[in-house]
């Protein structure tokens, strides 16, 4: 029984230690990208603030399937009958504050940077590895009804850790970040917005709700894995 209880007190402070720790590697994260102290520390926070505001950027109109049940009788016996009609919904489109926004931020801030400070073959590789993730965060995805967009979390951050490593190493951290960040968000839910079109989802958030960790935990991943 006392085993039991100290199990469970440790699971307790273990998941509330887990923000703090979190929060401690994104901070360490963004100091690795030249980041002052002060500035990362602010990011962190806006992040996790952030994922729980959503800018709106746009409606559109989208078809979206609706299910009506009918009360027939046969043979003297009432039962529901099932319909499929077709039928416009409007849809949402946003930007998540947390999730999309202040990553974005960050990742065209270390684009400038790269751009100024790096050769040519450099800058080309690192434009490589991010086409790469993109790419391969755009087969993985898949957009579900009613969910989303569904994307293995680690797969993104590991893989543009490793080609940031391979490829350029001498701005692995900026590049594997920036990769990170953009494959789930430009592969994974930028490119499969008409597959939702189709699902008709009332609100879509773009590095919100499930892609939240999907980007920024895949580029705060990649950013600690190439440090």
């Amino acid at each position: 029984m006392r085993a039991g209880i100290l199990a469970l007190m440790v699971v307790l402070v273990a998941l509330l230690l887990l923000p703090f720790l979190l929060a401690d590697a994104m901070i360490g994260g963004l100091l690795a990208l030249g980041l002052s102290p002060r500035i990362a520390l602010l990011l962190v926070i806006g992040i996790f603030l952030g994922s729980m505001f959503n800018v709106p950027v746009w409606r559109r109109t989208t078809g979206a399937r609706v299910i009506e049940y009918q009360q027939q009788a046969l043979f003297g016996i009432e039962r529901l009958v099932p319909r499929v009609l077709h039928a416009d919904a409007q849809q949402v489109v946003a930007l998540n504050v947390g999730g999309c926004i202040l990553p974005v931020l960050i990742v065209g801030y270390e684009l400038v940077r790269l751009f100024a400070r790096a050769d040519s073959a450099a800058i080309a590789l690192a434009l490589a590895v991010i086409a790469v993730n993109i790419g391969v965060c755009h087969r993985l995805a898949r957009p579900v009804a009613g969910l989303g967009i569904l994307l293995p979390a680690l797969v993104p951050g590991c893989l543009a850790a490793l080609l940031a490593q391979l490829l350029v190493h001498a701005h692995a951290p900026a590049v594997a970040f920036c990769a990170g960040v953009l494959g789930p968000l430009v592969g994974a839910d930028v490119l499969h917005l008409r597959d939702l079109d189709r699902r008709g989802v009332g609100m879509l958030s773009i590095g919100g709700a499930g892609t939240f960790d999907g980007i920024v935990i895949s580029g705060f991943l990649a950013l600690l894995l190439s440090a």
